[in-house]
């Protein structure tokens, strides 16, 4: 991949980005005659990997001046920022918005592969991974798997092999990058979680999705590092709207009514979906009654063929809503009704609903379940599920954001717990004890409450705990294999293989 400063200046003056260059000729809208002809083969916001033919990105709240003279030190000439360095760099472009900036530019570096690709998009509070998978699952059938997908948990660029995802929406930069090589590939569709962090911060500026899927919108992501409040989390969510040629947006959330608002205000289409028969949604699911892990749709819409019965693996009604939409988003990019079926039928998710039985016959549950309405989603299912027995839980909390989960968390665990092991979930820079007594500081009801700070350990107690008719549920960390302390991603066993090796010892 190859780009001139031609390309790049025509680009940020289209998206009206552009400021100013600056070079030894000094300040001007025009490039020095010297450079004309400079090309660039190389892209990088980070200072250690850079060289003469790198266009480097000074970006990011932490971002210091050295960062970018030691670049200009490793041969580095040219910098993009919002604002000049007194560094002897060659030239400087200077924008109004480096992220904006970034993404505009990488999607021309990379010769816009998203052109190239079906995008589907996935927001809501929870369930995002898990309908991801169903799609995953559905446009593996419809494709013979060329279908590219970018999760919470994992990640695939040619369909078939897995690597750990570090956010769920990568900076611009990656995103770019990562659709190039799936188009290199020769993926045809790609599958993405969209963050409200990605809206928020303009890793995904510019981008439009053949698909979006609203699924939902609770509480969630309220931090000093995060978002403000709900009101400013919900309108980065919004954001996808207004950014997909179709959108599928569920009834039966929050705030339902603005979301069709939204749809309407842009010319978005939409199609809705629900369970409940009383409204004149375009799709309609219903439970069966005598088996938990079936659904059936009804179609309103001939224009897509997806009406019939679905299977599961995943139990919960909350993931027969996951499955419902993913069958909706995949038949508007050319799934068949036999795709869909198949697809839901084989769809497993990593750390979702993953089940274990002890030695003395106690079932436990090992999900990612990490917020409020996840996590009582789940053990509202589990509880019905075993409803002679108490409910022991597993959890903790991530540190330096979304700090309202930690009153969530308690105020769940008080509802609907019989015993809950608090213990360490990603706690990054704060002290796990102190997460821990926040959590329990807001259980109300009069529970056994213990806090174990080695999960493993805590994980160990569970199971030595639990009787024939109890359920464990181990939540938060899914099928992570890391737990981040301090800036680092530290090596972690995982809860499943974890939980499994103590049943076998």
């Amino acid at each position: 991949m190859t780009i001139s400063l031609e390309i790049i200046r025509d680009c940020l003056l289209k998206e009206h980005l552009l400021k100013e260059f600056i070079s030894a000729e000094g300040w001007s809208l025009t490039l020095p005659t010297s450079l004309n002809n400079k090309m660039f083969d190389t892209f990088s916001y980070d200072s250690r990997t850079v060289n003469a033919d790198t266009l480097f990105f000074c970006k990011g709240l932490n971002f210091k001046s050295e960062y970018l003279a030691k670049a200009v030190d490793s041969g580095l000439g040219v910098y993009v920022a919002e604002q000049p360095y007194d560094v002897p760099a060659t030239l400087g472009i200077i924008v109004t918005d480096i992220k904006k900036a970034m993404a505009v530019l990488s999607m021309a570096f990379y010769d816009y592969p998203q052109n190239k690709l079906k995008l589907i998009g996935f927001t809501g509070t929870k369930g995002k991974t898990t309908a991801a998978y169903f799609a995953k699952f559905i446009l593996d059938q419809a494709t013979h798997k060329k279908t590219a997908m970018l999760s919470t948990m994992n990640s695939t660029l040619d369909g078939q092999t897995f690597f750990k995802s570090h956010l769920t929406t990568p900076e611009s930069l990656d995103l770019y990058r990562m659709m190039a090589e799936a188009v290199e590939n020769n993926m045809t569709h790609f599958i993405m979680e969209v963050s409200s962090q990605a809206y928020k911060t303009n890793r995904v500026y510019g981008l439009f999705f053949d698909v979006g899927i609203f699924l939902n919108i609770t509480p969630d992501h309220i931090s000093p590092i995060e978002h403000p409040t709900f009101d400013d989390y919900f309108y980065c969510k919004r954001q996808l709207i207004k950014h997909s040629k179709t959108m599928v947006l569920n009834h039966e959330s929050d705030y339902f009514q603005l979301l069709k608002e939204t749809a309407d205000l842009h010319k978005v289409p939409y199609i809705v979906y629900g369970n409940q028969a009383s409204v004149n949604t375009e799709y309609l699911y219903q439970t069966n009654p005598d088996d938990s892990l079936a659904f059936s749709i009804e179609a309103n819409n001939d224009t897509l063929a997806v009406s019939g019965e679905y299977h599961l693996r995943l139990g919960g009604d909350f993931n027969k809503g996951n499955a419902l939409s993913a069958v909706l988003a995949s038949a508007l990019v050319g799934a068949t009704r036999n795709d869909c079926q198949q697809g839901i039928k084989e769809t497993t998710v990593p750390g979702r609903m993953e089940l274990l039985t002890n030695k003395n016959g106690a079932k436990i549950y090992v999900d990612y379940a990490h917020n409020y309405d996840s996590l009582k989603n789940l053990l509202t299912f589990v509880k019905e599920e075993h409803p002679s027995g108490r409910l022991i839980v597993v959890i903790g909390s991530t540190g330096n954001k979304a700090i309202s989960r930690r009153k969530d968390f308690g105020t769940v665990l008080s509802e609907l717990a019989d015993v809950a092991i608090l213990t360490t979930d990603d706690p990054a820079d704060e002290n796990p004890a102190d997460i821990c007594a926040e959590i329990a500081a807001h259980i109300t009801t009069d529970i056994e409450i213990k806090t174990v700070l080695d999960r493993s350990e805590a994980i160990k107690e569970a199971l030595s705990l639990c009787r024939s008719d109890d359920a464990v549920v181990l939540a938060g960390k899914g099928a992570d294999l890391y737990q981040k302390v301090g800036g680092e991603d530290t090596p972690y066993e995982g809860d499943f293989y974890i939980a499994e090796r103590l049943i076998l010892d």
